[in-house]
């Protein structure tokens, strides 16, 4: 049986990653006017696995025979000081989403969902990949800084997501 607790935590898990998407499109409409369009290209890539996680959540409430309830997103922020300040910003966020996920966890193991419980294996181990690939990006532009070539290489590099 799929309580109505769960259902309830669940829609708001789908609104959370659609805002997800639009904070991931916002970055990289600001990244696009500061000319580093391989990380707008990273940001979109992020923004459409936004938006498939909002659906895999959506398609399970559907799938247990629950309601969902869509809410409005919030406004996400639109100005950052630079690709940096961008990138410990997807931190800090794939951070308070993993927060989330595992909190998400709590409310299927108290109502002894079983079949939440699996979903959300799946979502806590993308949370971990999450974290370090932003991990990584942070740490790259510490090192090299925000200005000259290895910038551009970078933002080179980013812009190869998803053509795997």
């Amino acid at each position: 049986m799929f309580s109505r607790k769960l259902q309830d935590a669940v829609n708001q898990q789908i609104n959370d990653e659609l805002f997800s998407a639009y904070l991931y499109l916002a970055m990289g409409a600001y990244l696009e006017t500061q000319n580093l369009t391989g990380m707008a290209h990273w940001m979109r890539v992020q923004f459409g696995e936004e938006q498939e996680h909002a659906l895999k959540f959506f398609d399970f409430v559907n799938d247990r025979g629950g309601q969902v309830e869509l809410k409005a997103i919030a406004q996400p922020q639109t100005q950052w000081k630079g690709a940096l300040d961008v990138f410990e910003n997807v931190l800090e966020h794939e951070q308070k989403v993993t927060s989330l996920i595992h909190k998400l966890y709590e409310v299927a193991l108290a109502e002894k969902d079983y079949a939440a419980q699996v979903l959300l294996h799946w979502f806590i181990d993308e949370q971990v990949e999450e974290e370090k690939n932003a991990t990584q990006i942070v740490e790259t532009l510490k090192m090299i800084g925000e200005k000259g070539q290895a910038l551009v290489m970078l933002d080179r590099q980013l812009a190869g997501r998803g053509a795997d």
